[in-house]
Formats: structure tokens, sequence, C-alpha cells
């Protein structure tokens, strides 16, 4: 039975993204590639994505401190053989993906999310009814965390 594409990726799409992203990355600490560009760069692994067949995999990555972005992932793309040669030489699969690379803005994307969070109306709307009456704060918090309702917390709890 196929999986429906709404499902979110497999275990096996996500422990090959993971090997696939761990090579990546000791192949770039390395430096085992001959690209002028990626000489002496600082570049993060954030995460591969892999297709359901495991042919083709899209690495996050991001240049430290961001800078210089656009020339890391010319220089990435122009060192792909390579590095998908000590990607090859790392995984224990029958077939290397095939690699693209884009820039990680999840960063960028949280740091909106969070100043979203920090506008006034935002967080007013957020508020639940006890917290405005600033009643019973503690207590919800505790017989939350008490499912027995004994009024006392497991110890592994506290």
């Amino acid at each position: 039975m196929a999986r429906p594409a709404s499902a979110g990726p497999s275990q096996r799409m996500l422990k090959v993204g993971e090997e696939i992203r761990r090579a990546l990355a000791d192949a770039l600490i390395r430096g085992d590639t001959h690209e002028p560009g990626l000489m002496g760069a600082s570049i993060t692994v954030s995460e591969v994505r892999v297709t359901p067949d495991l042919r083709h995999a899209i690495a996050y990555v991001m240049p430290l401190g961001g800078r210089g972005a656009d020339e890391a992932l010319a220089a990435l793309g122009r060192a792909k053989g390579e590095l998908r040669r000590s990607v090859a030489r790392a995984m224990t699969t029958k077939y290397t993906p095939d690699l693209a690379f884009k820039l990680d803005d999840s960063y960028d994307r949280m740091d909106e999310v969070r100043r979203m969070f920090a506008q006034p109306v935002v967080a007013r709307d957020l508020l639940s009814p006890a917290d405005e009456d600033g009643v019973g704060d503690d207590a919800d918090a505790d017989a939350a965390d008490d499912p027995g309702g004994d009024g006392l917390r497991n110890a592994r709890d506290a």
C-alpha cells in the first residue's frame, strides 16, 4: 500500500537524510573539495530532505553569519560532484542521491514569528481567561501536572 503524500517523510527518508547531512558536514569540514569558493568557508548543513525514491536530496545550508550566501550556493553547486562522491563513500545505500543545495531560511522565519508574538495585539489574544484574572495560575498548572488528582506530584515530574 502506498503512503499518502500528506503523511510526511518515512523513517527511512529521515534516516537517509540525516546520514547525508552528516556526510556533507564532514566533507565540508575536512575540505574534501578542490573548489576555491569553499576553501576556509564555514557552512552549516542544517537539514537534508530526500525524495521518497531516495534518488534526490535537497541540502539546506547557511554560511556562517549568513554572509556570502549566494557565493556559497554557487560554490556548492560547482563542487556537487565531489561532494556526492564523499557522500557515497560514507553511505551504505545502493544509490547515492543527486544533491541540490538551497539556503536555509528557517532562522529568518523563526525571527519573524517571534516578532509577531511580541506584538501587543497578538500577545493579548494569546492570554487565557485565567491569565487575565491573575487567579489560579499556579493551581491550574499543578492540577495539569497531577493526573491522579491526589495533590501529590510524581518525583519525575518535579
